[in-house]
C-alpha cells in the first residue's frame, strides 16, 4: 500500500490514543473508525499498524531511543514498525521523513533482536517475565513470547444442534474460504484468513459461532449430559454457554450467570440464532448471590471460566500486557478464589466442576486450584489428560489442561477438572 502523509497522520492519531492504555485497543479502534469515515485501505493500515505496534511495543520503544536519543512518540513508533515489521523499505518512506529520520530508521532496520534483553525479545514487560521465571526456563519464556507476537487464526465452532462439521466445512470451502477441521476439537473449523462472516448465511442461521479451539475443549472437559442441571458461572457473552447447550442437545437446564447486564444482553441474539431452548440467562450481583444459595447442592456440572489477566489471549489483545500489572493480578487472585469456592457449593455429590482461565500465570491457575483443594477435602482432581482421552482426542496432557500458541496453535488456556465425592 502506498504510504502518504494522510495515511501516516491517521495512524498517528489512532496510536496516540491507544498508547495511553486508557481503553482496550479494539475499543479505541472502533471509536476511531466511527469518528473518522475512511476507506477500507486506510482502515486496514491503521488496524494492522496499531495492533502490530502493541505486539512489538518494547522493541519499538527501544528502537525509538537509538542514535539521537529520541522519544517514543506515536510517529516514531509507526515509522519504526513499518520498517522493522511492516515490510516497507526506506525508499518507500523517504517522502514522509524529516531530517535525520532516514539515518535513524536505517539503525532500526539493522537491530539484532537476539542481542537484546529477554523482556524485549519476548515482548513481555518485566513483571510478566518475573512471574513466569519460577516455572519456565528463559528459552521457554522466549518461545512463548514469540508465539504471542503472531496474529491468531480465526476458529469457528459448529453448532451441533443444527449442523454437522462436515456440512459446514464443505459449504465454507465451496464459498472459497480456506477452511480446515481443527486438530483437537471435533466441532471446530479453522480459517486461514479473517474474512467478515457476520453476514454469512450459515452464521445468520446459527450453524456456527466464532470461538477459539482451546475454548471449545473446556466444554469437552465439563462433558454435560443431556438432562443435567448445568451452571456457566461466569458466562459473559455466552460463547461457552451455547456450546454446552448444544452438547446437551437443548435438553436439561443450563443457567448462564454473569454480573454484567451488558454481557448477558449480548448473549440474547446469539441465543436466538442457536435454536437452544434450555438456556436461562440470569444476572447475579456477586458470587454469593441468593440464586447461588438457592441451587446449592443441586447442580450436576459447573463451568467457572474465571475473570483473569487474559494473558493467554495476547495474540488477539496485545495491549493487555500493559493494562494488567502484578497488583491487578493479585486483586484477581482474591476474586478467583472466592468465585471457585462459591461455585463449588452448587455441586451435588458426584458433580463435576471445571475451573478455567485464559491466563499463563501459575498464581491464577495451579495456585488457585491447589489452595481450594487444601480447604475442600470432599473434592478431588481428575487428570485433564484422561478426561480428554475419553473423547478420543489425541492431545497428550497431564493433570491440568495447559494450552499455548506455540504448542497447540490455540490461545493460552488453563483448566482443572474437579469432582465432588459421591459420599461425604
Amino acid at each position: 500500500m502506498l504510504l502518504t502523509e494522510y495515511r501516516l497522520d491517521l495512524v498517528i492519531q489512532a496510536l496516540r490514543t491507544a498508547l495511553k492504555m486508557e481503553h482496550p485497543a479494539d475499543a479505541v479502534l472502533r471509536h476511531f473508525f466511527q469518528e473518522e469515515r475512511i476507506g477500507s485501505n486506510e482502515r486496514s493500515l491503521v488496524a494492522e499498524t496499531l495492533f502490530g505496534t502493541l505486539r512489538h511495543r518494547l522493541l519499538l520503544e527501544h528502537a525509538c531511543t537509538l542514535n539521537d536519543k529520541g522519544q517514543a512518540t506515536a510517529r516514531r513508533m509507526a515509522l519504526a514498525y513499518w520498517v522493522k515489521f511492516g515490510g516497507y523499505n526506506l525508499r518507500e518512506l523517504e517522502p514522509l521523513l524529516k531530517a535525520k529520520e532516514a539515518d535513524w530508521l536505517g539503525s532500526v532496520k539493522s537491530i539484532n533482536v537476539n542481542e537484546l534483553p529477554l523482556s524485549i525479545q519476548a515482548e513481555f514487560p518485566d513483571w510478566i517475565v518475573e512471574k513466569l521465571r519460577p516455572h519456565h526456563s528463559d528459552a521457554e519464556i522466549l518461545e512463548l513470547g514469540r508465539s504471542m507476537q503472531q496474529p491468531a487464526p480465526l476458529d469457528l465452532r459448529v453448532n451441533t444442534l443444527l449442523a454437522g462439521r462436515n456440512e459446514v466445512l464443505q459449504s465454507l470451502q465451496s464459498d472459497g474460504f480456506d477452511a480446515q477441521a481443527t486438530p483437537y476439537s471435533p466441532m471446530g473449523i479453522r480459517l486461514k484468513y479473517k474474512p467478515a462472516l457476520n453476514k454469512h448465511a450459515l452464521f445468520l442461521t446459527g450453524k456456527f459461532e466464532v470461538q477459539d479451539e482451546g475454548s471449545q475443549l473446556l466444554g469437552l472437559l465439563l462433558a454435560p449430559k443431556r438432562n443435567d442441571m448445568v451452571v456457566d458461572f461466569c458466562a459473559g457473552a455466552g460463547g461457552k454457554t451455547l456450546m454446552l447447550g448444544a452438547m446437551m442437545n437443548s435438553q436439561g437446564r443450563l443457567y448462564a450467570w454473569d454480573i454484567s447486564e451488558k454481557r448477558l444482553t449480548n448473549l440474547k441474539p446469539r441465543l436466538k440464532r442457536s435454536g437452544l431452548s434450555n438456556v436461562q440467562p440470569q444476572l447475579i450481583a456477586h458470587e454469593n448471590d441468593n440464586k447461588v444459595k438457592r441451587l446449592a447442592g443441586k447442580i450436576d456440572r459447573v463451568l467457572v471460566d474465571a475473570p483473569c489477566s487474559g494473558l493467554g489471549t495476547l495474540r488477539r489483545n496485545p495491549d493487555l500486557k500493559y493494562r494488567q500489572s502484578a497488583q491487578s493480578v493479585a486483586e484477581l487472585n482474591v476474586k478467583q478464589a472466592a468465585i471457585l469456592a462459591s461455585a463449588a457449593r452448587l455441586l451435588n455429590q458426584g458433580g463435576r466442576l471445571v475451573y478455567a482461565t485464559c491466563s499463563l500465570l501459575h498464581e491464577e491457575n495451579q495456585a488457585i486450584v491447589e489452595a481450594f483443594l487444601a480447604t475442600h477435602p470432599d473434592f478431588t482432581l481428575l487428570p485433564a489428560g484422561e478426561v480428554i482421552r475419553q473423547h478420543h482426542i489425541d492431545l497428550p496432557m497431564g493433570v491440568y489442561l495447559q494450552l499455548t500458541p506455540q504448542l497447540h496453535n490455540t490461545d493460552g488456556f488453563f483448566a482443572a477438572v474437579l469432582e465432588r465425592s459421591a459420599s461425604k
